[in-house]
């Protein structure tokens, strides 16, 4: 019985010098460790590459060397719908705004969004299917047009985007070296391309 408390009283003491042994959740030298994995993944982070988007090289500052004439417009759903309730020809009008020949451009999914709209915009999508309209193939999925135009400005910055949508426009400003066409006072007007006539 004697044997039986000693041996008890052995494992007690063995027990609480384990105890003893471990390290208190206060411990400086927890505190410290946890200091230097801190400054250990700020160090990392730092190395990592940041991606900055290349500017292209027909940029001059902000002036976009490579638009010159003919320009290439593209164009979107609401500024054919505009141009037709003011009852003006688009090719002539934008060659009128820019003193240069311009050549329409529109997307797959500019013509996929006005075959969507129905029959309210038939004539929307007759003017869009005219031959003096160049036809630009899209190989993205899904047919959102403001998307598919922002794409392809970011890729080549050789054209002007013709839009009246506020949204887009604020997209489009980001964008640096693409001039905007847009409807004042029934006719064309352009922004971020100083030597057309009428702009801003």
């Amino acid at each position: 019985f004697e044997m039986g408390n000693a041996k008890k009283a052995r494992q007690k003491r063995i027990k609480f010098a384990q105890i003893k042994k471990m390290i208190s959740p206060k411990d400086n030298r927890l505190k410290e460790n946890a200091k230097k994995e801190e400054i250990k993944a700020i160090k990392e982070k730092e190395k990592e590459t940041r991606r900055i988007k290349q500017t292209p090289s027909a940029l001059f500052f902000q002036y976009n060397t490579s638009l010159g004439p003919p320009y290439f417009v593209i164009v979107d759903t609401n500024f054919i719908n505009f141009s037709i309730k003011n009852k003006l020809d688009m090719a002539k009008s934008m060659m009128d705004c820019l003193l240069a020949k311009a050549t329409p451009c529109i997307t797959d999914c500019v013509i996929a969004e006005l075959e969507k709209l129905g029959s309210k915009y038939r004539i929307a999508l007759r003017l869009a299917k005219d031959e003096r309209f160049q036809r630009l193939k899209c190989s993205h999925k899904g047919t959102y047009a403001d998307d598919c135009i922002m794409e392809r400005i970011e890729q080549h910055r050789c054209y002007i985007v013709a839009t009246c949508d506020k949204e887009l426009r604020r997209r489009i400003r980001k964008v640096p070296g693409v001039p905007i066409m847009y409807l004042s006072n029934r006719r064309y007007t352009i922004e971020r391309m100083p030597e057309a006539f009428g702009a801003p």
